[in-house]
């Protein structure tokens, strides 16, 4: 419940402030999700790839989105979209595969950011180590619309931490990463560094883990935020 009032009152205040119509919509939209059940809200699932790991230098290069209704992926309105980008990809390509010539027909970064606000309405975002996720679209939208503002996602990685510290557990290194923390639930093995494809990892990892702890009907969003 006090979960729940922070994380509406700082969601308030940030569409307060803001002055672009487009993100004050957003963040007004998200309000009355944070109360409600992970069966009832409305989610998705993204994952980026960039250029690199610092947000302040390196650019967005792809964006995947897999919603997730009822507690299920909808795998129909799943979405992956390439973005044009200053310069060229580089050395990075040897990791995510995206090549120069695959960002001819791309969207523009502003394109983009226009795009995530409109398919993330009224949607709980999930990732997998969000923080880094959440750096390059808040720097993308302040690029984009000329204002910072901070965006909220549960974070499957935290949930997992949370989850193992609880049981006591040792973490080495790497145990959090996406694909070992999928194996704990027997799920899948996924080729990775490709947006679309992480994003539905990302998105099966936070069923499993919803599952774990009660179920869709009784974990809330606050739950999952906090």
């Amino acid at each position: 419940m006090l979960a729940g009032i922070k994380i509406r009152s700082q969601l308030c205040w940030r569409a307060l402030m803001a002055k672009d119509a487009m993100l004050k919509g957003y963040l007004q939209s998200l309000m009355p999700v944070i109360d409600e059940s992970f069966m009832e809200a409305e989610l998705l699932a993204i994952d980026l790839e960039m250029t690199g790991l610092d947000a302040n230098f390196d650019q967005i290069l792809s964006i995947g989105v897999v919603p997730i209704r009822r507690g299920q992926l909808i795998l129909s309105e799943a979405q992956h979209k390439l973005v044009q980008i200053e310069g060229s990809v580089g050395q990075s390509a040897t990791i995510h595969g995206i090549l120069d010539a695959h960002l001819d027909a791309a969207l523009t970064p502003e394109q983009a950011m226009a795009w995530f606000l409109t398919v993330s309405q009224g949607k709980v975002l999930v990732a997998h180590h969000a923080p880094l996720d959440l750096a390059f679209l808040q720097s993308g939208l302040q690029a984009s619309l000329g204002e910072k503002t901070r965006l909220l996602a549960i974070d499957t990685l935290q949930l997992e931490k949370r989850r193992l510290l609880r049981q006591h557990e040792h973490l080495q290194e790497g145990s959090l990463r996406l694909g070992r923390s999928r194996a704990r639930y027997g799920l899948p093995v996924y080729a990775a560094h490709n947006a679309l494809i992480d994003a539905l990892a990302c998105g099966e990892l936070l069923l499993a883990q919803v599952a774990a702890m009660g179920g869709a009907n009784k974990v809330k969003i606050a739950e999952l935020l906090a």
